[in-house]
């Protein structure tokens, strides 16, 4: 007698909670491998795909693309024959694993022109013969016992948070997940339908609206993420021009020599590197109760770079422990694969530092949000150039600007002007990079 197992979404690690379906990958009534890719979906951080660990007949499957799963909860169940299609270890130890009779021999499904299909099992198959054999008798019903107190059925702790931070009671909202779970977007039509006013005093001049773009997935993930850093930081910018000419003419000479090519971004994160060395407050955050500053002792170095979902801020682990030569290549790494989407969610995170090259945009400068919870952001112009001022004559040199976004709770503005103009002495000066190596 096969047994029906039931594969709950796993955790994808860094603090994840949930996530959304992008698309399926099985039907149910397919017949899969242990370890086949089942579905698609997109976190805060990534789009990856998910593998089951058993294999069998997919007999269910939850959640519709654009709907959030949360973590633990039901993926798909599979109907697993005695002895088989079982993932040794991991399988057993699978949190929510559920084990009952599958009465039946196959789940009935339509095909693309309405009319109903039963997908085959493969004749001799040891799951095939096991949904052949006799369903076992139904035990008699249990006895009617009283109704349970009511529960609030949501899981994701996200969920929850969005509800009470809008003063929207869970108990009167209805749920569109599977057996009534709320989810997200069930809160986000109770605090619209709440704030559409019972009678508008005069209708409001007509718009043409050609459509609303949903938010979902990394882009919902990054207006919230904004969103919380724009209300709880108290960030201030400053800035200054600075005359690239000596940098650039230093990356024209070091890549004239053979190996690697050094990139401006890998000239730039290694003067960030150094700079934090010397104003170490930079390279923290302020804890979530806002009661302290947490201090890093390593720095880990995020940078903007635009990806096919949008941009995103991929982070180089340790930059202070690499040489300009590896964080070049890391740098580039990372930027091909934000460009593929390749990126997973450990290397979009964790970041205490970010430098943002808003040049490559063809711009000169920027008042960035931070990105929650870092207290610092060095931003960069593109690199043109302008008339300058060059040893007590005008000249045409290469000039950027600089701008250094910081959050006023972790260091005021002498703090922040001395990084600033150290990164731009750098700029101007690179040798001064060696009194710091």
């Amino acid at each position: 007698m096969p047994v029906v197992r039931e594969f709950t979404l796993p955790d994808l690690g860094e603090g994840l909670t949930g996530a959304e379906v992008v698309r399926w990958m099985v039907e149910v009534g397919d017949v899969i491998a242990v370890d086949q890719p089942v579905v698609e979906v997109e976190t805060a951080k990534a789009v990856v795909e998910v593998p089951c660990p058993y294999g069998g007949v997919v007999t269910a499957r939850y959640g519709e693309p654009g709907e959030e799963v949360a973590v633990g909860a039901p993926l798909v169940t599979v109907a697993v024959a005695p002895g088989e299609g079982e993932q040794p270890l991991v399988a057993a130890t699978l949190a929510g694993e559920v084990e009952r009779p599958l009465v039946g021999y196959g789940v009935a499904e339509p095909d693309r022109g309405g009319r109903r299909r039963r997908v085959g099992v493969p004749a001799g198959s040891a799951v095939a013969a096991a949904l052949a054999a006799p369903a076992a008798p139904v035990a008699p019903a249990a006895p009617v016992v009283p109704a349970a107190p009511v529960v609030v059925p949501v899981i994701s702790p996200l969920v929850r948070r969005a509800a009470r931070e809008q003063g929207i009671d869970l108990l009167s909202v209805t749920g569109s997940g599977p057996d009534g779970l709320i989810l997200r977007a069930d809160v986000e039509r109770a605090v619209a339908a709440r704030a559409v006013p019972a009678a508008p005093a005069a209708p409001a001049p007509a718009a043409a609206v050609e459509g609303v773009v949903p938010l979902r997935g990394l882009r919902r993930a990054v207006a919230e993420k904004l969103t919380r850093s724009h209300r709880e930081i108290p960030a201030a910018t400053c800035w200054v021009d600075a005359d690239a000419t000596e940098l650039m003419a230093l990356r024209r000479q070091l890549n004239a020599t053979p190996g690697p090519k050094v990139s401006v971004l890998a000239l730039l994160a290694r003067i960030c590197t150094v700079a934090l060395a010397r104003f170490p407050e930079l390279n923290s955050s302020v804890t979530e109760d806002g009661s302290g500053i947490l201090r890093h002792s390593a720095v880990h170095l995020g940078f903007a770079a635009q990806g096919e979902r949008g941009l995103v801020v991929p982070v180089v682990r340790d930059a202070q422990l690499l040489s300009t030569e590896q964080l070049g290549a890391e740098l580039g790494r990372l930027t091909e694969a934000a460009r593929v989407g390749s990126l997973t969610p450990a290397e979009l995170t964790g970041g205490t530092f970010t430098l943002n090259n808003y040049g490559v945009f063809g711009v000169d400068g920027s008042t960035p949000i931070l990105n929650h919870p870092e207290a610092a952001m060095l931003g960069v112009g593109r690199i043109v150039g302008k008339p300058w001022v060059h040893q007590g004559e005008l000249a045409v040199r290469e000039v950027t600007q600089l701008s250094f976004t910081f959050d006023h709770r972790v260091c005021d503005g002498g703090t922040a002007g001395g990084f600033l103009r150290f990164v731009a002495d750098c700029v101007e000066q690179p040798g001064m990079l060696l009194r710091q190596l």
